[in-house]
């Protein structure tokens, strides 16, 4: 089996795990066809549908379901992954500190952290794409600007790309 077919196979095995767990077919990373407007390795946010999507080339996409901006939080761009962190520390930026000034300064790796298990930063540091400590939040508009994913999705992608893979934010 090609590298596509295991990812088209480990695919489907996540979205019917995921479906036999109750979390149904909206919730569950799946393969999907797309267009060819983006190159193969570049990662694509759609925020209006709150859906991140890795392009693998001939037509097909592995499709995320995640978190985005709340309202007046949204953004839209072009950027890179800057860098990749493994159990990344949460230094809350300084606008959430405002907001929540009970927050301590810095929260380590485990279940309190907000980023989850993996962070991929984006250029320029202000926002990451990152699993989460709120999986109720995933399909929401729940975020600073960060994009939030599933831990076991955040893993998975953290796995397939590199710094410098290209980022794109549509609304």
């Amino acid at each position: 089996m090609g590298k596509l077919g295991k990812y088209a196979a480990a695919a489907g095995l996540a979205t019917a795990v995921m479906a036999i767990a109750g979390l149904g077919h909206a919730s569950a990373r799946e393969l999907v066809s797309v267009d060819g407007a983006f190159q193969a390795g570049t990662i694509v946010v759609k925020t209006s549908e709150r859906r991140l999507y890795y392009v693998l080339g001939g037509g097909r996409a592995m499709r995320y379901p995640v978190a985005v901006g709340k309202p007046g939080k949204e953004w839209a761009g072009s950027t890179y992954i800057a860098r990749k962190e493994v159990n990344p520390v949460w230094g809350p930026p300084a606008e959430v500190k405002r907001d929540k000034p009970s927050l301590p300064d810095l929260i380590p790796p485990g279940p309190r952290n907000p980023l989850g298990p993996r962070a991929m930063v984006l250029a320029h540091g202000q926002y990451a794409i990152h699993g989460t400590n709120r999986r109720d939040s995933i399909g929401t508009r729940a975020s600073y600007g960060c994009i939030r994913m599933y831990n076991e999705d955040v893993v998975e992608l953290f796995e397939r790309v590199g710094v410098g893979t290209p980022v794109v934010v549509l609304r």
